[in-house]
């Protein structure tokens, strides 16, 4: 279930060097491919601002400008006035085929239908999810509005595109007609490009395929597509999301500024950004069978993406991003949660007042130490606020009657429960800026732990400057191309996180442990609650642990019960966190500051000034 294109382009020439963009809400990245020997390289990379908005309007500009700055610094001639040159014409002049992704222009917004809010409703938003959607709003017939305010949303919210779901195959069509029916009379206009018919994607009960052509076909472009949820136990979402990646690319990239002209320099079909990281995160889970949750936390918007049990889900937060959507953040966490990361003492009015100016500068960085810690701090709950609503969404289907065995009655294990269990978590992995650009590699680190709170064993990695999307379109060309780049220039592994689960009082004993090093050296010491400890464990280098835990503390085997695992190395290492869980931090102020200072302190987070 990926959500690639229908058909990935044949390229029969060889691509030896490949340009790939990413044009994002704020920086459009550029990076350069290289063919090194026998295997694939990632050797330069540029980026200049997004150029989507006025004065510019032109996607391409931004495009050019950091494609200009892989020219600079490689001597490699690639642009031809505001041409790419297309294939190399020799060893130092040109490029075999660019590639491009994009979520500039605020990404593909999207509105689906469908009968019963929590079962085809959900079906049609993970669809649309998966492609690479924001869901601006969800139609449902049992959603509580009335008909004219139903009309009334799907007019005023102008979506890019509208996904249609809605019963089983062979079940009534009464409300799906119905749903069609409130459509037409709101005749939606799209976001961009006032002249042509809003793209209709219809993959709801086939029997009702007839009377939807008839009332929306003349009123929209409408594509018939197989029914997302053909019976009540299963989900069929792989046609659907082809469907909106090819009309994506059809319809609204052709009306977005300058897309036009990206389309025609790019040798591939251009992805939205998030299906292109959903598509590479799928593709590390399926190699090395893994449950993995990752994240692309940007200016406008936070993706998670997970694979558990080989099951992909995507949702993204459209709400929650660094720059543009920053006083989001602010709104939805609240400053409270905010300040509870800032480790130093600032006044309400001074914080409220840096977060506005990052938003009204969205391509600003923190000068100081002091701004870079409060964008860490807001960072931390965006990534918290992002992973609570794709628990709520990555779920089980509803409505289904399980089959249920004795063990199931004792795990009370009910339809809709969400897939994502954090003990059964392999790896996290963290992209975006604020976590693929930090000064130490150690400050991603914390940043998802703290968010996330793992249980037990997990390991961590980070995008080691944001190179996901540009991997994941290339690897619907050339899948070598990116596995090579991917494996040896993209992840970076940090290490491996230890959280046994339980409170207790800082000093009490959490769990005493043991853990040998691969040099055979040994270390056996006593976990405090409140502690946090890192110990050296380079790349690719394994340790082994074991962890005798307090009776009421549990790491996944049962209180009490001890545990021994072998755990992987990484650019930071190994980090206990006896800092109990769920995390608690106090809520006195000058007692926060001291914990977090003590924390921040014993793992090296930031420079230590002294006075």
């Amino acid at each position: 279930m990926t959500s690639a294109a229908s058909s990935p382009p044949k390229i029969d020439r060889p691509l030896n060097v490949i340009v790939a963009t990413d044009c994002g809400s704020t920086t459009t990245k550029a990076i350069l491919i290289e063919k090194v020997g026998d295997e694939y390289r990632q050797t330069y990379r540029g980026e200049a601002p997004t150029t989507v908005e006025a004065p510019f309007e032109d996607v391409t500009r931004g495009v050019l400008n950091a494609i200009a700055e892989i020219e600079e610094l490689s001597g490699r001639k690639i642009l031809d006035g505001d041409k790419i040159i297309a294939p190399c014409r020799d060893a130092k002049t040109g490029v075999d085929i660019y590639i491009s992704t994009s979520s500039a222009g605020g990404g593909l917004q999207m509105m689906v239908t469908g009968v019963v809010q929590n079962m085809t409703g959900e079906s049609a938003q993970r669809a649309a999810l998966g492609a690479g959607a924001i869901v601006i709003d969800v139609l449902a017939s049992n959603d509580g509005r009335l008909p004219h305010e139903k009309i009334e949303r799907i007019r005023t919210m102008r979506p890019d595109m509208i996904l249609m779901s809605g019963g089983t195959d062979g079940g009534a069509v009464t409300h799906v007609v119905e749903m069609a029916e409130y459509i037409a009379a709101a005749e939606p206009r799209p976001r961009f490009g006032a002249t042509y018919k809003l793209p209709l994607i219809y993959a709801g009960n086939k029997e009702a395929q007839g009377q939807v052509n008839k009332i929306l076909g003349e009123k929209s472009a409408l594509v018939v597509t197989d029914n997302i949820r053909p019976v009540l136990e299963r989900e069929n979402l792989s046609p659907a999301r082809n469907k909106i990646h090819d009309l994506f690319l059809e319809h609204v990239m052709q009306q977005a500024p300058g897309y036009r002209k990206l389309i025609e320099m790019a040798g591939a079909p251009i992805m939205p950004t998030p299906a292109a990281v959903g598509v590479i995160m799928e593709t590390i889970a399926k190699r090395e069978h893994l449950n993995l949750i990752g994240v692309d936390i940007g200016g406008a918007t936070t993706d998670v993406f997970s694979v558990f049990e080989g099951v992909f889900n995507r949702t993204v937060s459209a709400n929650l991003g660094m720059s543009y959507s920053i006083s989001n953040v602010l709104a939805e966490a609240g400053l409270a949660n905010i300040m509870r990361w800032v480790p130093f003492t600032i006044d309400e009015q001074t914080l409220r007042n840096r977060i506005k100016n990052k938003m009204i500068r969205p391509t600003t960085i923190p000068q100081t130490l002091d701004e870079l810690q409060i964008e860490h701090a807001i960072s931390r709950e965006a990534l918290r606020l992002a992973l609570i609503h794709h628990k709520s969404l990555a779920t089980g289907l509803k409505g289904v009657q399980q089959e249920r065995t004795i063990s199931d009655v004792f795990e009370q294990q009910t339809s809709g429960k969400t897939l994502i269990d954090m003990l059964k978590l392999d790896l996290i992995v963290g992209s975006g800026g604020i976590l693929s650009h930090a000064p130490r590699r150690i400050q991603s680190m914390v940043m998802m732990v703290d968010a996330y709170e793992p249980l037990g064993f997990t390991r961590l990695s980070v995008d080691s400057i944001f190179m996901m999307p540009h991997l994941g379109v290339l690897s619907t060309i050339n899948e070598k191309a990116a596995t090579d780049v991917f494996v040896r220039d993209c992840m970076v592994y940090l290490g491996t996180c230890v959280a046994p689960i339980g409170q207790g009082k800082d000093g009490e004993r959490c769990a005493d442990y043991e853990i040998a090093f691969p040099d055979g050296k040994t270390v056996t010491d006593q976990l405090k609650f409140g502690d946090l400890r890192l110990y050296p464990l380079e790349p690719g280098k394994k340790a082994t642990v074991t962890m005798r835990p307090a009776k009421s503390v549990n790491l996944g085997a049962g209180a009490g019960v001890v545990v021994t695992r072998e755990v992987q190395g990484g650019v930071v290492g190994l980090m206990l966190d006896g800092r109990g869980r769920p995390l608690q931090l106090p809520t006195d102020q000058q007692a926060r500051v001291a914990l977090l200072t003590k924390w921040f302190s014993a793992v090296e987070l930031y420079p230590t000034v002294s006075s």
